[in-house]
């Protein structure tokens, strides 16, 4: 698997909120800011499929 590296600029309480999360959880800052974006992108390729399908959903009367 290629691995890349991405360099985020945070301001301060974010990043106290991240670290913060990190020693509750005993996770790394860049474990929670990796499954953080994996979550983010998955919900923005929901949400760009259902307004794909949502025009024939509403056509075909699926909508309530």
């Amino acid at each position: 698997m290629k691995r890349g590296t991405l360099t985020l600029r945070l301001d301060d309480e974010l990043e106290r909120d991240l670290d913060r999360l990190a020693k509750q959880t005993g996770r790394t800052r860049s474990d929670l800011a990796r499954d953080a974006l994996r979550r983010q992108l998955s919900l923005l390729r929901f949400e760009r499929l259902r307004n794909m399908v949502l025009p024939f959903a509403e056509a075909r009367g699926l909508l309530t």
